[in-house]
C-alpha cells in the first residue's frame, strides 16, 4: 500500500505542476497573432504538449493510485469526502485547461487571457484546500 501512496504523491506533485504552469502557456499561445502553417512538431504547442503528455497521464494514475489507496485501507472518514470534493474541482479545472487549449485552435478573436487567471486562481485554491484538509485532517466535529 505504501508503494501507491507514493506513486499517488509524486504523480500529484507533477499534476498539480503541470495544472498551474498551463495557463500562462495558453494565454502565451493565444496572444500570439502569427499563423501556424505547419506545426514544429505533432503537438502544434508546448501547451498541448504539457497538457497530453504530462497533465492528463499524470491525473490518471494519480486518481488511480489515490483511489487504490483509500480503497485497500479501508478508509471512509469526514475528511476524506472533502479531499475527494476538492479532487473532483481540480479534475474541473483540468477539463476547463483543455477547453481553453482547444479555444487557441481556433484562432478566435475572444479573450482568453481573463479566463487563464480565473482558472489560475481556481486551481491555487483547491490545492491549497486539498493539503489543509490533507495535512490537518480534521476530526468529524469540526467539519459539518
Amino acid at each position: 500500500m505504501i508503494w501507491f501512496l507514493v506513486l499517488h504523491i509524486v504523480t500529484l506533485i507533477f499534476w498539480c505542476a503541470a495544472l498551474l504552469y498551463l495557463p500562462p502557456l495558453i494565454a502565451g499561445v493565444h496572444s500570439r497573432n502569427t499563423a501556424i502553417v505547419e506545426p514544429a512538431h505533432r503537438y502544434g504547442s508546448v501547451a498541448r504538449f504539457v497538457f497530453t503528455t504530462i497533465a492528463t497521464p499524470a491525473a490518471l494514475i494519480a486518481i488511480t493510485s489515490g483511489t487504490l489507496v483509500f480503497l485497500l485501507n479501508r478508509t471512509v472518514e469526514v475528511w476524506l469526502i472533502g479531499k475527494l470534493t476538492l479532487v473532483t474541482g481540480l479534475a474541473v479545472t483540468h477539463t476547463f485547461a483543455g477547453l481553453l487549449l482547444l479555444q487557441t485552435q481556433v484562432r478566435s478573436d475572444k479573450p482568453i487571457a481573463r479566463w487563464c487567471r480565473i482558472l489560475s486562481a481556481v486551481t491555487w485554491f483547491l490545492m491549497i484546500g486539498i493539503l489543509v484538509i490533507v495535512l490537518a485532517k480534521p476530526a468529524a466535529e469540526i467539519l459539518p
